[in-house]
């Protein structure tokens, strides 16, 4: 991925200042357990609105089990966690989509069966009408032209980097004003790789808010604005993207420096 225009991220950061910073995520003490294993311990940060912010971690440092918490998908305790201004905790998965965020899972889990065109439209499925949304497929496939020339084939049929774009353009079609995306480069090869992270600037560049989780540090925090580091379910720095792309302990552990 080239480097960012610096006009783009001066603009998102002018957005995001026009915004009080409670009206993004907001996560305090987050805790997630399995059974009686706590594996997420008082996790606590924010993702302003606007901007992109990330959390950067080897595997199993707990940057999913954080997002699963978040959105409900793993049972977990938390002081607080609001978007917007209101309470997240306790809601089921899809009462918190209904706030406005969407998820990009690790692994696409795109609908097999169904064909691409099939799986936007279920993106859409709890608006009303919202399957019939064209001016919101007009976008995912102008950022996505390698989706529109295979609109009927089956999802299953696609490749890896295909697959990852259906699950973007997916969590699109809610019309989100979060999208959540857990390992957007994991599998896929350098050039893929590069392709998604291209189509990430551009929503960024749409003003998207985006909360992002990623092994590949160099990418994540090029992209990010604000990012957090979690060893072993805790954040153990955080700080301005570009700042701890610096830092000798993330160049040392992430960086391969």
């Amino acid at each position: 991925m080239s480097s960012m225009d610096t006009n783009t991220r001066a603009g998102v950061h002018e957005r995001a200042g026009e915004h009080d910073q409670t009206q993004g995520l907001v996560v305090e003490g987050l805790t997630v357990r399995y059974g009686r294993v706590e594996v997420v311990h008082g996790v606590s940060f924010r993702a302003l609105p606007g901007q992109v912010t990330c959390l950067v971690g080897n595997n199993g440092a707990g940057k999913t089990t954080t997002i699963r918490g978040i959105l409900g998908l793993q049972p977990s305790g938390s002081r607080k966690v609001t978007f917007r201004g209101e309470s997240l905790a306790g809601l089921p998965t899809h009462a918190i989509a209904r706030h406005g965020i969407a998820l990009v899972p690790e692994g696409r889990r795109v609908f097999a069966d169904l064909t691409v065109l099939e799986n936007l439209r279920m993106g859409a499925v709890r608006r009303p009408g919202g399957w019939r949304d064209a001016e919101k497929l007009g976008e995912v496939f102008d950022l996505f032209p390698e989706l529109r020339e295979r609109t009927d084939s089956k999802a299953g049929l696609l490749s890896g980097g295909q697959q990852q774009m259906l699950a973007m353009g997916r969590a699109m079609m809610a019309r989100p004003e979060m999208l959540v995306l857990d390992e957007p480069s994991m599998g896929l090869s350098p050039v893929l790789v590069n392709r998604i992270y291209e189509a990430l600037v551009a929503l960024r560049a749409q003003g998207y808010t985006i909360l992002l989780s990623e092994q590949n540090a160099n990418l994540a925090l090029e992209l990010a604005d604000h990012a957090y580091v979690l060893e072993t379910g805790r954040i153990v720095e955080e700080g301005a993207a570009a700042d701890l792309a610096r830092s000798s302990r993330v160049q040392a552990i992430y960086l391969g420096a």
